[in-house]
């Protein structure tokens, strides 16, 4: 099959016909002749002109799917969905029917405040990924005029030629009219899952076997199809049209999920305490009711959310400088879980740039047999598109070459590389027209289907095990070339034995620059590197010397076959280098490294790496990878480089450790304040502060915390994986929260006691006392350092929360105070409100000093 220029075909010199407008149904098309749908798209076996393809695309759109442009109402109802909300608003209006118009008024207006906040926020950060992820580029390969042509898959018009093979995605549904051992995946649209073989000849029988269908990937072969529809209209966008599943629960939102859960029951909890004491004590059911949803309402994690979504786009952000692109926003958490990462060493350990370094014939033979017949096997320019490296590496060294001795060669037939054989064949015809079949692969595996040799004398094995044996310890990446003659029609059969040995092609790609610094840095963060290779042990061997690297064990696909999961688990801890594996044992590992409890990474940017990239928590591609590699990774580097990928894992646990900063001030300040509230409803003949003002202190706390994101954070907490506890959370909870609780009841006694205030300054000075309190206590828990000081908090941090205390301290000073019922605060109160603080702070880092020494593990 010709991939390159096509034969010219007399419609292209007129105009195209008329394209056929409306829906095409496939089974019909899969039933007809090409000519046929050749015709009903008015196109040619060369494809489209650039000036047709312009004026359809901008007739029909992009061959994309609708996605939605404004994503407000999303993340509105988003914010709205809280039952406690829904339950404060209409608690205000039912007080307002009651003659309390002005509270409900204030009421509603610090609702509308709170929730336009975590809008703003959340939109912005919705918007940030969105865009950050249209600078990942899908193409497809197509002919304009005859001549291969790669473009954006998204400017793939209906006519358009797609050239396809292995790893690609299917950019639209299409007529094959060309298919050499073409099988594509459709399980994602069909749920078969098994690949489906593909043939250019008409179906009878509504199947679809000559047709190819947008979304599916190309699992062996090549093929060549006329795009019928496009965008929406294609079985991919009408599926997606009709049902969108959600991307399976990470661990960060499992987690999420559950500290979210469990702060709602023990909120849940001391709320109808709360409620029912109140109505018990006669303050009137209205009241009751409000002060105990104000309660409820401030001390629920209702910003989490927000604190969490702005945490990780900020992440997206920085790791987008870095040239890391999140595909998925939680995956910037993710990403600094991972304690195992799988790795090839391509572009990786290696700079990725493969060159063809010399050819290796028989003894006292210059390689020059090895190259024509490397040459003849690149004549009909099949490979030039190719995204195989090492097929690359030819094709630029035939060039510089030149294809010598080959003139007036042609292609008979073609056996396209699979993962399963190890090698690739064609069939081709000489300038007297004798047949011949050249098979290339990897060298062992075509070496044992040798049982002859050009040139290499009878004693032809030993001597070409040991040239093979020589490449490999020199750390070149190794194929074999053999020849055989060709019968028609029986190419895969022939390919597989009685071939002859004609040489070795040997492949060089430097190490890395930085490499072993990369690999250091990533140790130092407690990531284990797995090394995962279809290479030769020798080398892989060979580049983890070069990068400092220690070896420590090596195992094959076949040493892992037949191993149960728990066996591979053991060996995953114990073993540095994978090699010859496949595809499926590549997911295995990564299966069976999950087993051991470790977030598993796995890096890879081909089609064989695809079944590992979504086995992983954490999948991770480039964006120079076959588009199957792209569309299974959660995150894809703009460069391939360890060190890239080592900031993003440190940027996901600074990510981590922020939302675990808002976790510890929700179980230390805001539980504390919540036992004080139940405490006082005991003995108080008052509400201890009024619903409108627990509302504003959680407004005003909220936007304090809003700045958590941007904090800094020290490194030791960087320098492991982190996770969820719960039970370290109830812990964490029932150490500080009574410590905060303990000083508010001492607000109390000096408000009651010393003062004699009456129930609006009561209620006044626990507003500014919890508030200052609350807010003040994150420069000591943001921190496991003793004493805090040594830690410095984001310039952002510190002033949103000096900004905070100062507005607490001096809102019953202004004139808002009356309508907010404040009352000013006797100067005595506020010195002795400033000693209380300084010593609040003090007993909560002894607490926190205690706590890391009774549970050094403690991460959330």
């Amino acid at each position: 099959m010709h991939r390159g220029r096509g034969v010219r075909s007399p419609e292209r010199a007129g105009r195209p016909r008329r394209l056929a407008a409306g829906t095409v149904d496939l089974a019909t098309v899969a039933a007809e002749p090409t000519d046929v749908t050749l015709r009903r798209m008015a196109g040619t076996p060369d494809g489209l002109s650039a000036v047709e393809a312009a004026s359809r695309l901008a007739e029909q759109g992009p061959n994309a799917l609708p996605e939605p442009r404004w994503t407000a109402p999303r993340v509105l109802f988003r914010q709205l969905a809280n039952p406690l909300l829904v339950l404060l608003v209409a608690a205000a209006s039912v007080s307002a029917s009651l003659g309390h118009g002005a509270d409900a008024v204030i009421i509603l207006g610090i609702i509308s405040l709170s929730v336009l906040l975590g809008f703003i926020d959340e939109f912005r950060a919705d918007r940030a990924v969105r865009l950050l992820e249209q600078r990942l580029t899908r193409t497809a390969l197509v002919l304009r005029g005859g001549e291969p042509r790669r473009i954006a898959a998204r400017e793939v018009v209906r006519g358009d030629v797609l050239l396809v093979e292995v790893g690609d995605v299917v950019a639209a549904d299409a007529r094959l009219l060309e298919a050499r051992g073409l099988a594509a995946d459709e399980a994602a649209l069909t749920g078969e899952s098994l690949p489906v073989e593909k043939r250019p000849q008409p179906v009878g029988d509504g199947s679809l076997a000559s047709v190819l269908l947008a979304g599916s990937v190309i699992r062996a072969g090549r093929g060549r199809a006329v795009v019928v529809e496009t965008g929406p209209r294609t079985v991919l966008g009408r599926t997606a049209a009709r049902a969108g599943a959600p991307p399976p629960e990470t661990g960060f939102q499992r987690g999420l999920r559950r500290f979210s859960f469990f702060l709602v029951q023990v909120t849940a909890a001391l709320t109808a305490f709360i409620f029912a004491a109140n109505a018990i004590l006669g303050r009137g059911l209205l009241e009751a009711l409000l002060f105990s949803l104000a309660i409820a309402v401030g001390l629920t994690p209702q910003l989490l959310p927000a604190v969490v979504t702005v945490s990780l786009a900020a992440g997206a952000r920085r790791l987008a400088r870095r040239r890391v692109i999140v595909r998925h926003l939680v995956a910037v958490e993710d990403l600094g879980d991972i304690a195992i990462l799988f790795s090839d060493k391509t572009g990786t350990l290696t700079e990725g740039q493969v060159r063809l370094d010399r050819a290796v014939g028989p003894p006292g033979d210059d390689g020059a047999g090895v190259l024509r017949w490397a040459a003849g096997w690149l004549l009909a320019g099949v490979h030039e598109q190719s995204g195989n490296v090492l097929d690359a590496a030819l094709a630029a060294d035939a060039r510089v070459r030149g294809a010598g001795g080959t003139e007036g060669w042609r292609l008979v037939d073609e056996l396209p590389f699979s993962y399963e054989r190890r090698a690739s064949a064609v069939a081709l015809a000489a300038p007297d027209g004798t047949p011949w079949l050249v098979v290339k692969g990897a060298a062992e595996e075509v070496l044992s289907r040798c049982t002859a040799a050009e040139g290499w004398g009878e004693e032809w094995r030993p001597t070409a095990e040991a040239a093979l044996a020589r490449l490999l310890d020199e750390g070149a990446r190794a194929l074999a070339v053999a020849v055989g003659p060709y019968r028609e029609g029986a190419i895969e059969a022939q390919a597989g034995h009685d071939l002859r040995l004609v040489g070795f092609l040997a492949f060089t790609d430097p190490p890395k620059e930085g490499a072993a610094a990369s690999l250091a840095r990533l140790a130092e963060q407690g990531v284990m590197v797995r090394l995962v290779t279809g290479d030769h042990p020798a080398v892989a061997r060979h580049v983890c010397e070069r990068v400092g690297i220690p070896v420590v064990g090596i195992l094959t696909g076949a040493d892992i076959t037949g191993r149960t999961e728990l066996e591979l688990a053991r060996l995953v801890l114990e073993t540095t280098v994978f090699a010859r594996v496949t595809p499926e044992q590549k997911a295995v590992l990564v299966r069976a490294a999950q087993r051991t409890g470790a977030d598993v990474a796995f890096l890879g940017d081909g089609v064989n790496d695809a079944p590992a990239l979504r086995q992983a928590d954490v999948g991770i591609s480039v964006d120079d990878a076959t588009d199957v590699a792209k569309a299974a990774a959660d995150v894809v580097l703009l460069e391939k480089d360890l060190g890239v990928l080592t900031d993003g894992v440190i940027e996901g646990r600074r990510t981590f450790a922020n939302t675990v900063k808002y976790v510890m001030m929700a179980t230390s300040s805001n539980f504390g304040n919540m036992f004080s509230a139940a405490g006082a409803s005991l003995f108080l003949a008052f509400l201890p502060m009024l619903p409108t003002q627990i509302l504003l202190n959680n407004f005003l706390y909220d936007l304090s915390e809003l700045t958590l994101p941007s904090d800094a954070v020290d490194p030791e907490l960087t320098r492991r994986p982190a996770h969820w506890d719960i039970g370290l959370v109830g812990r964490f909870m029932l150490v500080f929260g009574p410590v905060s609780s303990l000083f508010d009841f001492l607000t109390f006694w000096l408000m009651l006691g010393p003062f004699h205030v009456g129930e609006a300054r009561f209620h006044t000075g626990w507003f500014v006392e919890s508030l200052c309190t609350q807010t003040l206590v994150i420069f000591v828990i943001r921190t496991r350092r003793v004493p805090f000081w040594r830690s410095r908090p984001s310039w952002l941090l510190a002033s949103a929360t000096l900004g905070c205390v100062a507005v607490a301290v001096l809102l019953p000073f202004t004139p808002l105070a009356g309508s907010l019922g404040f009352e000013p605060l006797p100067w005595g109160f506020l010195l002795a409100l400033v000693g209380m603080v300084l010593t609040y702070l003090l007993l909560v880092e002894t607490a926190k000093r205690w706590f890391y020494r009774r549970w050094p593990s403690f991460v959330v």
